[in-house]
């Protein structure tokens, strides 16, 4: 781990101020990811800026939504009444992530802005276009099993760890941001990126912007909404493929869906073709497994993962099932 020096920011205009005028400045939450990032020398930040005495509220909105500080710890969030009671998928795919000790120290702007776990990444002996631009990609052709099958590129196949995220994509979150420049939202679906051929930037955010909060809309629909995460076992382990669904039926047909992918792609992966290809139809099993199919019809497999491309089209039906009401 190289040198740096730490400071910690009294108020967001003092957060931008100290990470504007340092070269090589980066915000510290709570140091879940970058820490580690760190000593793998994946990331090699000159100061850090400690912002998790920031934005720590949770409040409700007069539309109806829920406004989410950036510095508020998951666990908190999870806990949270009107998260539990109005938006379950969000409680649910946080409880799915990591192990209650992380919970209670990650925060949400971090959980937005965690970085891949490919392995490839990790291990400065590899080549990865993410940590060093140029070099290539060792995951195209090595060890691929938990990679992505969406959105990917020759220049990159990693997948965005993150479950909180794919339940804020599927619940129309909106990233509040403030950097030199001032303030500005941002639907979170637009704020990380596809690889392309610039894996190493992953998100929309302009230099020296901080996360300040998500907006959670209302969304009556969300209330009747879960998540669901396929892993190799019960606990601390990155999805396989995550679901996260909101479903309203009326008379037995979808009057309207939400859908998001977790493990399948660079970005939480907004299902736009499965919620299309369901609005007003039966709400079967026959109608969610055409929609699953609409969603993968795009699928690339790698070597290791084509399994993944049956597995979401299962867990795609079998959670709308679930919401809709069968017990399977």
């Amino acid at each position: 781990m190289n040198p740096f020096s730490f400071e910690r920011a009294a108020d967001v205009a003092g957060a931008i101020n100290l990470v504007h005028a340092k070269a090589g400045a980066k915000y510290l939450g709570g140091g879940t990811n970058l820490v580690d990032l760190m000593r793998e020398g994946c990331e090699r930040p000159e100061t850090l800026v400690d912002v998790t005495a920031l934005s720590t509220a949770i409040e409700d909105r007069d539309g109806g939504g829920l406004l989410i500080g950036a510095g508020v710890r998951n666990t908190a969030v999870a806990e949270h009444r009107g998260v539990r009671t109005r938006y379950p998928a969000l409680a649910r795919a946080i409880l799915s992530g990591a192990s209650g000790q992380i919970r209670n120290m990650a925060t949400v702007g971090g959980n937005v802005l965690q970085r891949t776990r490919c392995t490839y990444f990790y291990d400065e002996a590899a080549h990865c276009n993410k940590r060093e631009p140029g070099t290539g990609c060792d995951a195209v052709d090595g060890f691929n099993r938990i990679h992505a099958i969406l959105g990917a590129s020759p220049s990159c196949v990693a997948t965005h760890p993150s479950d909180m995220c794919v339940a804020l994509v599927a619940l129309d979150a909106v990233v509040h941001l403030e950097g030199p420049n001032g303030a500005r939202t941002l639907p979170l679906t637009d704020l990380h990126r596809l690889p392309g051929d610039r894996p190493e930037i992953d998100t929309e955010l302009r230099p020296g912007e901080l996360i300040t909060g998500v907006e959670l809309p209302e969304l009556p629909l969300a209330q009747r909404s879960t998540y669901r995460k396929v892993r190799d076992r019960a606990s601390y382990a990155f999805a396989l493929v995550s679901v996260a669904a909101a479903l309203e039926v009326e008379n037995g047909t979808v009057k309207d869906v939400r859908l998001a992918l977790g493990g399948v792609a660079h970005k939480p992966w907004r299902a736009a073709k499965a919620e299309a290809a369901l609005k007003g139809q039966p709400a079967t099993e026959a109608s969610f497994r055409a929609a699953a199919e609409a969603e993968l019809t795009d699928a690339k497999p790698l070597r290791d993962n084509g399994f993944k491309i049956e597995l979401a089209k299962r867990a795609i039906a079998a959670t709308l099932g679930e919401l809709a009401g069968d017990k399977r």
